[in-house]
């Protein structure tokens, strides 16, 4: 029971499945596909002897969080109607050997940012915090996230 004596309503989350498909294309590279959307040629990056030119699963982890940490901050700006006029970023993700093995230790997300002046910096800042506490791929991870914001004003 809540503290005034009246029962909160349950609410109920769905769970969601996504599929993917990889098949085997010769040597260290292969075809992702996704549903209905065009096929991606993937291969290992060039520093471990993969195929120049084509995405890396290594390039897909570190861009997974990025458009995530995009699309989240993108959704609380819409629900409290602070305009965005435009937003862009690059990511950084640092590769380690640990313990025998490779991992992700940090990504470096740097989203640069354009309100209009009527828009206080500081609401775009907490909604940036927002974005990053529930951004479901970086929560679904070990690796440190950090966001660099700049944030511009144009009129």
């Amino acid at each position: 029971m809540s503290p005034r004596g009246a029962e909160r309503p349950m609410i109920v989350h769905k769970t969601f499945t996504f599929r993917t498909s990889t098949t085997w294309s010769g040597a260290l590279s292969g075809l992702l596909l996704a549903g209905s959307k065009p096929e991606l040629r993937v291969s290992v990056p060039p520093e471990f002897n993969g195929e120049d030119g084509l995405w890396s699963s290594e390039e897909m982890f570190v861009a997974s969080v990025e458009t995530c940490h995009m699309t989240t901050f993108l959704t609380y700006a819409e629900k409290e109607s602070i305009p965005i006029q435009a937003y862009r970023s690059h990511a950084n993700g640092v590769l380690e050997y640990i313990d025998g093995d490779y991992r992700f230790t940090r990504i470096v997300i740097f989203p640069t940012i354009t309100i209009p002046p009527s828009v206080e910096e500081g609401r775009v800042h907490a909604l940036l915090r927002e974005a990053q506490k529930h951004c479901l791929v970086a929560n679904s991870i070990a690796s440190i996230v950090e966001v660099n914001p700049t944030i511009m004003t144009q009129s």
